[in-house]
């Protein structure tokens, strides 16, 4: 019979670990609660909103710790550099081209027109006094030689202001001998017709217009043509300075693309990238004709300053300082001693003390530009004026001479008569300085058209070749970019 047990004892059997209940998470603590007419607790602030640079730097990042990103940064690096240095040669070769076109074009040009300005005024206002000397029997040779000065000067000036800046220092020159060039022309024709009737007061009238020349009027030219000189040393200074910065770039470019295309070939063993060889090659190319370009043109223009302007500087000085002589010469013998001045205790005609310190000028022009003549074409005939001016001091030393001895009709007859006379030896002086002008003008004209020539395509083609360098880059890159696909 069986019997249910009556203890809850468990059966023998092994012993159960006691029953655990799940864990439960740690809960907030219940925010207190509101009290009416207390002020709410302030929202937590929001989490600060990443700006978009934050995030493309982080992206930047990640794509730099790949192969394509690092690849990708370095084709924009190459593309940038090789841009960047097509952008500066053709910046910086199209303003050399534009110093050296105006060195040729119009500075030079310029400061010449300022030169015969101030050579025809002086020449016109020599051409008065002979013709003063000559009386009432003014050859019509005199006349019009001082007419052709006079109308020589009008029209420089006139191109002078077409392009000179408003405002400027050259046209407010300009603007003044523009004045005065009329009032000149009234005092030397009331010169002529007193002379004509024998009064002594149109020598007066002569020495006023020959004082307006020498004070106000030749004193402005010369003004503007010193100038024109500045502004010619200051293009030829903005044409020749070498390109630096586009150099620097281009070697740069060079560097970067040499060092890429050596990382790919430890990576890949592959010797060339012809996209990265094309952006080598144009690069190479544009550096080379920068630097050749660059140093032939800054050769004609340094040529073209050392052996043109230097020497047309020298022979524009010297035939001015002839004219000024002649006009002192033909003074001395209008005044007849009424002009007067102190050297020292000696009292000394004061026109011919002028002229000797004009011929000194003259001397001194020419001793230098024999030295500047670097052909027998130029030397020539500086070589002749030398002999011209030797021979005028000779005659001007006889004819003082007479003058002083009381013979004034033997002197006038040495200084303006038909034969043997100082107006020939001045006529061969300012003829052979004439004819060297013109040589060394013709000389300046090659050489800095050499030299403007060597830049020319030089901006363009820069341009082009770093677009098709930075495309190459770009594509040879992008064919090492494909091979991760």
């Amino acid at each position: 019979m069986t019997h249910t047990p009556d203890s809850s004892t468990a059966p023998p059997g092994p012993a159960l670990p006691p029953p655990t209940l799940p864990a439960v998470p740690p809960q907030p603590a219940p925010a207190p609660a509101h009290v009416p007419g207390a002020p709410r607790p302030a929202p937590p602030p929001p989490e600060p909103r990443r700006t978009a640079f934050a995030e493309g730097a982080d992206r930047l990042r990640r794509a730099a710790t790949t192969e394509p990103g690092r690849l990708r940064i370095i084709g924009a690096v190459l593309a940038a550099l090789v841009l960047a240095f097509g952008a500066v040669t053709a910046w910086q070769t199209t303003d050399r081209a534009a110093a050296a076109d105006a060195v040729l074009t119009s500075s030079q040009p310029l400061t010449s027109d300022a030169a015969d300005i101030y050579r025809s005024l002086a020449d016109a206002n020599t051409a008065a006094s002979s013709g003063f000397l000559a009386g009432g029997q003014e050859t019509a040779a005199s006349r019009d030689r001082y007419e052709r000065g006079i109308r020589t000067a009008a029209a420089k000036l006139v191109g002078a202001a077409a392009n000179s800046e408003p405002g400027s220092p050259s046209a407010q020159a300009i603007a003044r001998l523009n004045r005065l060039l009329p009032e000149y022309k009234g005092l030397v024709e009331r010169a002529r017709t007193y002379n004509r009737q024998g009064f002594p007061v149109g020598g007066a009238y002569l020495r006023y217009a020959n004082e307006k020349m020498q004070k106000e009027m030749l004193p402005a030219a010369e003004d503007l043509y010193k100038k024109e000189n500045q502004r010619l040393s200051a293009d030829y200074a903005d044409a020749t300075p070498y390109p630096w910065a586009a150099i620097a770039l281009g070697l740069l470019a060079l560097a970067a693309l040499a060092l890429v295309q050596r990382r790919t070939y430890l990576r890949t063993h592959r010797v060339l990238n012809h996209g990265l060889v094309a952006a080598t090659a144009t690069t190479a190319v544009t550096l080379l004709w920068l630097t050749a370009g660059h140093g032939i043109a800054r050769s004609g223009l340094d040529d073209s300053y050392d052996h043109g302007v230097r020497s047309l500087n020298v022979l524009h000085d010297a035939r001015i300082a002839s004219l000024k002589a002649r006009g002192n010469e033909n003074l001395t013998l209008v005044a007849r001693g009424a002009e007067t001045k102190k050297v020292g205790d000696e009292t000394v005609d004061a026109y011919d003390h002028d002229f000797e310190r004009d011929m000194d000028a003259l001397a001194e022009g020419l001793e230098r530009a024999e030295r500047l003549a670097d052909d027998d074409s130029g030397a020539r005939p500086v070589t002749s004026a030398v002999g011209d001016m030797t021979e005028w001091r000779k005659r001007h030393e006889a004819a003082r001479e007479q003058d002083e001895n009381g013979d004034y009709q033997r002197a006038l007859a040495m200084v303006i008569g038909a034969e043997g006379t100082t107006g020939e030896c001045f006529d061969g002086v300012d003829e052979n300085l004439a004819a060297a002008l013109a040589h060394e003008q013709d000389e300046f004209q090659r050489a800095a058209g050499d030299g403007r020539d060597a830049l020319t395509g030089l901006p363009v083609g820069a341009a082009v070749l770093a677009v098709a360098g930075a495309g190459g880059a770009v594509l040879g890159i992008g064919r090492r970019l494909s091979e991760y696909r």
